[in-house]
């Protein structure tokens, strides 16, 4: 077949089959009387190896040693491939990434694309410096997608960085919680930690009591403490048992116990929260710093009944014990003298 024939056949054009025929990778076996280039069915055959191989994204110097080298063995080129391939998806991916931030955005005019860009390209800066002023910086009158905001939350671990994230996220505008509603789930309890804690300063967020709700159950502590402290603050009683548990554990117990006096001036609350705190402190693996904890979270309590507790402690067996609540009695009959109770009775 001559040059044109095979073109059309193979859907490679003459131009390239004449450069394949330059490099020496597929030359035609015969020539016409006239000197035109006539390849045979075996040389066909070859041109569609080169062009099976071009597919998988060989060059030609590699593809020519695998169809001339007997010993090229391809595991470790397919290898490299691969790596290549997932290098270049992992490019193209984070630039479709980001020219739907710069669409969600709905740029006004090439001025506003380059800001987003700009913010883009700090806040993937190695320096930490750098991405917090890149969000600090922001000027105003800039619309910058939660998507974008809450990918950089995800992924920042200075808490310097991850604190102005999440101030510039809960001010965005954008959904923010559904922006970090695949970081909740993440099988990264680092991620997961970051979603729940961006979340948790969403306080008026649509969807963000129902997101926490569920991070009452995750297996992870600290991400069920954030979610605690949230949901309390939003009167949410669910989290009483994780609260209660926190003052048990010394994790975060004055911020916990402060959380469930807020609680308490729901009197629907209040016996819940009050019967959880005097049963964790009779428990018999309850040890004194325990329950010199307990005693202090029950002074954030409102009511005459928790007061009525402390009465009994002061005299506990414990002497620590005894003396924490001693203390907190005194102060809290100078600060209420009218609510003693039956302390003489």
């Amino acid at each position: 077949m001559l040059i044109g024939e095979v073109a059309r056949h193979s859907g490679v054009s003459p131009r390239m089959l004449r450069h394949y025929d330059a490099l020496g990778l597929v030359r035609p076996t015969g020539r016409t009387v006239g000197g035109y280039r006539e390849y045979s069915a075996e040389d066909v055959r070859r041109i569609f190896h080169v062009e099976g191989l071009r597919s998988l994204g060989l060059s030609l110097k590699q593809i020519g040693q695998a169809l001339e080298d007997p010993a090229f063995t391809p595991s470790a080129l397919v290898s490299d491939l691969i790596r290549w391939t997932e290098d270049r998806l992992e490019r193209e991916r984070q630039l479709l990434e980001r020219l739907r931030a710069i669409d969600a955005s709905a740029p006004m005019g090439w001025q506003d694309v380059l800001r987003i860009v700009e913010l883009m390209q700090g806040l993937d800066s190695t320096s930490a410096a750098r991405r917090q002023q890149a969000v600090l910086a922001r000027p105003g009158g800039v619309s910058v997608p939660a998507e974008v905001l809450a990918g950089a939350v995800l992924a920042e671990s200075d808490p310097n960085v991850a604190g102005a994230l999440r101030w510039a996220l809960a001010r965005s505008g954008g959904d923010g919680v559904a922006a970090l509603a695949a970081g909740v789930h993440s099988e990264d309890v680092d991620i997961r930690r970051r979603a729940v804690l961006a979340i948790a300063e969403m306080a008026d967020a649509p969807g963000a009591t129902a997101v926490l709700a569920d991070a009452l159950g995750d297996p992870d502590t600290t991400v069920r403490r954030y979610a605690a402290l949230a949901l309390g603050r939003r009167g949410v009683t669910g989290a009483v048992p994780t609260l209660v548990g926190m003052v048990v554990e010394g994790s975060n117990d004055v911020e916990a116990a402060e959380v469930l006096g807020t609680l308490s001036q729901d009197p629907g609350r209040a016996d819940r929260i009050l019967t959880a705190l005097v049963d964790e402190l009779s428990a018999p693996t309850a040890d004194s710093a325990t329950r010199i904890r307990l005693t202090q979270a029950l002074v954030e309590l409102p009511g005459t009944t928790a007061q009525e507790v402390l009465r009994r402690l002061a005299h506990d067996d414990d002497r620590a014990v005894a003396l924490v609540a001693s203390a907190f009695v005194t102060v809290l009959d100078e600060r209420f003298p009218g609510d003693r109770g039956d302390k003489d009775s």
